[in-house]
């Protein structure tokens, strides 16, 4: 969704037009943290891009914690509604992305997001890293 209640293309698909944005990346940030993620960043990508309205990059410690992390997201969207988000990456651990519609979630290992280096692409003045998630 876009301010106004216009419902766009990518929430269309992921089956997320019944929840507000703001709703949707609100709770994915409160399901990161409550699995203790580390390094919370949310970009706002709207004025950027069309492929949605946030872009949420965080870390897991491992594999298996980058996973735990993934799991319990999906979970959790899935519980409010938010249908089942497409998803990349489970199997591997070391970068699982989740789309839910206008919220993306990126969860890298460490170094994998180092590598990577989103936040720096996509970046700056709409970059900022979530107090108390970090």
């Amino acid at each position: 969704m876009q301010s106004g209640g216009e419902v766009t293309p990518a929430a269309k698909r992921s089956g997320a037009a019944v929840l507000a944005v703001e709703e949707l990346h609100d709770q994915a940030l409160e399901s990161l943290a409550d699995s203790k993620a580390e390094q919370i960043v949310s970009i706002d990508i709207s004025d950027k891009s069309s492929i949605g309205d946030h872009m949420v990059i965080a870390s897991g410690r491992s594999h298996r914690h980058v996973g735990a992390i993934a799991d319990h997201l999906l979970r959790r969207l899935k519980n409010i509604g938010a249908g089942t988000p497409r998803t990349e990456g489970l199997k591997n651990g070391d970068w699982v992305l989740i789309d839910a519609g206008d919220v993306i979630v990126h969860i890298f290992r460490p170094e994998i997001r180092e590598f990577y280096g989103l936040e720096k692409m996509w970046s700056a003045p709409d970059t900022r890293e979530v107090a108390g998630h970090g």
